[in-house]
């Protein structure tokens, strides 16, 4: 049973690690587009100045990938805390019924890893080569940490009952 408050619990902060990113970069969406902005217009590239890829730079571009970067962090934290709340009405039941009550907690934390790993790490580290500046690093850093949070806990409720 403790092992069931445990996987309640972290899909909990889970769910606040994902909303309260998202919030901050709603009440900060200035800064939030400048930093998007900034990144996909490969600006100061001076490691690999060369790209395969083309720099962004048309602003309504770089407003959409704000928006879906936002709604999918938001996304994950509401699915993830209506997954806490099914975790927790099936606490008492049987190992089925909590195994499957995990499946709004697993594509949350999925959402999540997309989030973090797809965008950021692939898309974000790999693509708009975002380790070469102190702002991308400071990101890429950060977003590492989100993915590994998401995944762990992925694997930890995952986990048979």
């Amino acid at each position: 049973m403790g092992i069931r408050y445990l996987k309640i619990i972290l899909v909990l902060f889970l769910s606040l690690l994902c909303l309260i990113y998202g919030l901050q970069n709603l009440a900060n969406l200035e800064a939030c587009f400048q930093s998007v902005s900034y990144v996909l217009g490969m600006s100061e590239h001076t490691y690999y100045a060369n790209s395969w890829f083309p720099a962004i730079t048309n602003s309504g571009l770089v407003w959409v990938c704000v928006f879906i970067i936002i709604a999918l962090e938001l996304t994950a934290g509401v699915l993830l805390f209506l997954g806490t709340l099914a975790l927790f009405k099936a606490r008492r039941s049987d190992s089925a019924s909590f195994n499957q009550a995990k499946s709004l907690s697993l594509l949350g934390a999925g959402i999540g890893i997309i989030v973090w790993f797809g965008f950021f790490g692939v898309l974000g580290g790999a693509w708009f080569q975002l380790w070469q500046t102190s702002v991308g690093a400071q990101s890429l850093g950060g977003a590492f940490q989100y993915f590994a949070s998401c995944v762990f806990i992925w694997v930890i409720v995952r986990a048979d009952d």
